[in-house]
């Protein structure tokens, strides 16, 4: 394993984190802390990442439009925008997944006439996973597709959707039978087409981003829309968590970075006691503590995408990656607050902001406890989950 970044990979990353600097930095800043980015300035800005192979097009093969990059060079990229935006970098990570949630699918005709937009920013997905009373066990999915002739009624609730309210279509995961691992499919809902609401969830953390409840109230969608094969859905789904875990792990590891660079030089500019706090053994000892977490993280992370670049099944490694990099994230911003003191729990030094993003991660595509059962079922051979 050698994620020495190679010439060309390191000018792709330095190219895109001076347009990030220059150009995405003064816009982020502008809805610190809480201010809902509009989903017209969210496609302007995947759109400006189109060049960098970031707006939705870096790992779709160039036969569809994009541009064939490995998946452990789009995370080098990805890293430096989730340091600069925690937010944009999940709106970044569902548009992508969507993306290549469609080149991987069996239905011909959804890749050929959502592809193409979704490549050029012209139009925003999601995916319909969560539910009001089903989180980490997918399995118990309700909301339900009934077969009407050439349709399917679909009626249900999904909730916490990164990218829900701004979405112009929803891959759900619905209910197509009535028991059993084979009840369970994937189905692409045209919010114009076929109609859905939409309403944004207030958080914690990441509300410049959208997070919404989607409602289906007898949609009626044409089968055609099923995106694989019925029944496949609890399969595909899986299958996708060794993308999306490892993701989030790294918008995790981009937060950190952001907070251990904010305590590095916050402790280079207060003084105490005569001299920089910087200077003061413990001050030293949590910013080498920060630091190790981080990189170790990071490692985890690299590797996870190294093997899917390779072809080799990572569920246990992406597991690995997503629970150790999001808990890091909130260790190592939770240290970077401490070493603001007062100053860090104010809104004016950024550090809290890092903190409530962060201690969002640990959450979202299957909390730690589930990546560590993951862990502990390949480990042993025994399943925690029944």
């Amino acid at each position: 394993m050698n994620f020495l970044p190679t010439e060309e990979q390191r000018m792709a990353v330095e190219g895109f984190t001076r347009f990030l600097e220059n150009e995405l930095r003064p816009i982020v800043e502008r809805y610190q802390p809480d201010k809902l980015i509009e989903k017209e300035l969210m496609l302007e800005i995947f759109q400006k990442m189109l060049p960098y192979g970031m707006g939705g097009n870096g790992i779709i093969a160039e036969q569809y439009g994009g541009m064939g990059m490995p998946w452990l060079t789009y995370a080098l990229m990805y890293e430096q925008l989730a340091r600069i935006s925690g937010d944009v970098a999940i709106s970044l990570l569902i548009q992508q997944l969507g993306a290549y949630s469609l080149e991987v699918c069996t239905n011909t005709a959804m890749r050929e006439k959502y592809l193409p937009r979704m490549v050029r920013a012209e139009i925003i997905a999601c995916s319909g996973i969560s539910e009001p009373g089903v989180g980490s066990n997918v399995a118990e999915v309700t909301c339900r597709a009934q077969r009407d002739g050439d349709h399917y009624i679909v009626t249900g609730e999904k909730t916490w959707i990164s990218n829900g309210h701004y979405s112009d279509f929803c891959m759900v995961i619905v209910r197509t039978s009535s028991e059993g691992s084979g009840a369970l499919s994937m189905i692409l809902v045209d919010r114009a087409e076929h109609g859905y609401e939409s309403r944004n969830i207030d958080k914690l953390g990441l509300n410049s981003t959208s997070t919404a409840q989607l409602f289906f109230d007898g949609v009626r969608v044409p089968a055609a829309n099923m995106m694989i094969e019925p029944g496949s859905g609890l399969k595909n789904t899986m299958v996708l968590f060794e993308k999306a875990r490892p993701m989030v792990g790294l918008t995790s590891v981009g937060i950190a970075q952001a907070a251990l660079d904010k305590a590095v030089s916050y402790s280079k500019e207060r003084r105490q006691h005569g001299k920089p706090i910087g200077g003061h053994q413990l001050i030293q000892g949590m910013l080498a503590e920060a630091a190790t977490e981080l990189d170790a993280a990071r490692l985890l992370v690299y590797r996870a995408f190294n093997l899917i670049d390779h072809g080799v099944r990572s569920e246990v490694q992406s597991a690995m990656a997503k629970w150790y990099a999001t808990e890091m994230a909130v260790n190592v911003t939770s240290k970077a607050v401490q070493i603001h003191g007062g100053n860090g729990i104010t809104k004016d030094f950024g550090v809290e902001l890092l903190f409530r993003n962060a201690r969002m991660m640990p959450i979202p595509d299957g909390t730690t406890e589930i990546q560590k059962l993951i862990i502990g079922r390949t480990l042993t051979g025994i399943n925690a989950f029944s």
